[in-house]
């Protein structure tokens, strides 16, 4: 994984308390899943009322995030943003405040990767662990606990929190040194936003065509849950070229002429209703390139 080794070894689940700081559409899901935690669990929110659910639940309350920390050998963050992630951890009262050597801090928002090497770094001369650990699956899939959490840190920190964070998450991916998790998560968002845009995109063509759109988004649904998306062709462990006699090399490529033939389709229906496509021309010059095996014939009479 490319990650340091951490000479301390991973804490057993009954040796520490967890504590979440952050209790708002994600992370008041991820937390009540903790209240099963063997060690205990200890929350913290700004606002009183949403800590209810928990202490009704059998956790404890903290004021402050440095009180968290002098409980828990574990503490998971999830606030809004780096600015709020760095007062957490390094604030007057924040994390660092009252750490012990060998508490593992979890950040969970979706920060910049840089914040994350820095704050590790500060945690560092502590004696404190950082993973940033970022999580993708929203808050349906935090109360089943099904989220994905892809992880930054080393090897200890990380066999420190995986037990911990098997009670909210089904697929927990070390993805390398810290920032790893966080350049993880900001690959996933930009295929998810990328393909929002790409779904309005589609949308402007059905509407055009005098299509329900409403409709249009169940076929889109339902075929996703059986295909998998566009998930479903990243399979390969590179980006380079395949080569002729790999065994991706005919699948890719059948998958490349389809896709090459409906996006020519779509952009005639397009040009026809006098609908802008840039995604879907887009698409069509960089389809073959993208998955491997270079561009298919019609690819090549477009340009």
């Amino acid at each position: 994984m490319g990650t340091a080794e951490s000479s301390e070894r991973p804490l057993d689940a009954a040796e520490f308390a967890v504590g979440f700081i952050g209790l708002g559409n994600m992370g008041a899901p991820m937390a009540q899943r903790l209240l099963k935690w063997p060690g205990g669990l200890v929350v913290c929110d700004m606002r009183p009322e949403v800590l209810e659910p928990f202490t009704s639940g059998g956790a404890t309350t903290a004021d402050t995030a440095a009180e968290v920390a002098e409980r828990c050998g574990v503490v998971s963050v999830a606030v809004l943003d780096d600015a709020q992630v760095r007062s957490v951890v390094t604030g007057p009262n924040g994390i660092l405040h009252s750490a012990k050597p060998g508490t593992v801090i979890a950040v969970h928002s979706t920060i910049a990767d840089q914040t994350a090497v820095a704050l590790a770094a500060e945690c560092a001369e502590r004696g404190v662990e950082f993973v940033d650990a970022p999580v993708s699956g929203g808050a349906p899939a935090a109360k089943k606990g099904g989220l994905a959490v892809m992880v930054g840190g080393t090897e200890g920190a990380f066999a420190t929190v995986r037990s911990p964070f098997e009670l909210w998450a089904s697929l927990i991916v070390h993805a390398g040194e810290v920032g790893a998790g966080t350049r993880m998560k900001l690959a996933r968002n930009l295929l998810h936003f990328i393909a929002f845009t790409a779904a309005s995109e589609a949308q402007r063509l059905a509407e055009a065509a005098e299509l329900d759109i409403t409709e249009l988004g169940k076929v889109v649904r339902h075929s996703d849950s059986h295909t998998g998306g566009a998930g479903s062709i990243m399979l390969r462990n590179t980006t380079a070229p395949v080569e002729p006699d790999d065994f991706w090399f005919p699948i890719l490529t059948h998958v490349r002429d389809l896709g090459e033939k409906d996006l020519s389709l779509a952009l005639d229906l397009g040009r026809r209703l006098g609908v802008p496509l840039p995604l879907a021309e887009q698409a069509l010059d960089g389809l073959g390139a993208g998955l491997g095996v270079g561009p298919g014939d019609i690819s090549k009479e477009q340009k």
